[in-house]
């Protein structure tokens, strides 16, 4: 196997090449782009130091490497925290071109830009980590649970309660009522 080749460590390079635009790219959205190519470069320095404690009948390296990443992405998450609020505080601009294709989609995202990050802030630092490497990683309920070390069965029972926070903070951020130190940002 590619990723735990003791006698060839040359090879993880094919792992790299496979993996690193998608680890980069989720980094990038979660810490942005200036922290993204350190810490996916940290997120496979960790992997190729730890290759030989990969164990392939417990999972796949995607979701290994992902786990990698949640843990590199959690020493920084004071400054994702930081991202978030400040985005949370940009103005709500009408879209420059209505009639674009999906420009209605467009549009009603931009509206839910910042009450979405507001809404972010309010998980737990595992509820984030799984709502986003479901959403943004495209990770399965199952892959996701690997990244995470928790069963699969508690993976989705977690996504259900999530999705019901979100869409109880976003529906009381439209009503006014959002409350907590999200909304004091």
């Amino acid at each position: 196997m590619i990723v735990a080749s003791k006698a060839e460590p040359a090879s993880f390079g094919e792992l790299f090449d496979r993996y690193a635009d998608e680890i980069y790219r989720y980094i990038a959205r979660r810490l942005g782009d200036d922290a993204a190519p350190d810490l996916a470069a940290e997120v496979f320095l960790i992997a190729f130091r730890g290759r030989r404690g990969f164990e392939p009948t417990l999972g796949l390296v995607r979701p290994w490497l992902y786990g990698i990443a949640i843990k590199v992405i959690g020493r920084h998450h004071r400054g994702e925290m930081r991202r978030n609020r400040a985005f949370a505080r940009i103005p709500q601009v009408p879209a420059a071109e209505p009639f674009e294709e999906r420009a209605a989609e467009r549009m009603d995202a931009q509206k839910l830009g910042p009450n979405l990050a507001r809404a972010l802030t309010r998980l737990s630092a595992t509820e984030r980590d799984l709502l986003l490497l479901v959403a943004w990683a495209d990770l399965s309920y199952d892959e996701a649970a690997q990244a995470l070390g928790m069963p699969a069965g508690t993976a989705r029972s977690k996504m259900h309660r999530i999705r019901a926070k979100l869409r109880g903070l976003l529906v009381s951020r439209e009503r006014g009522s959002f409350t907590g130190a999200a909304s004091r940002v």
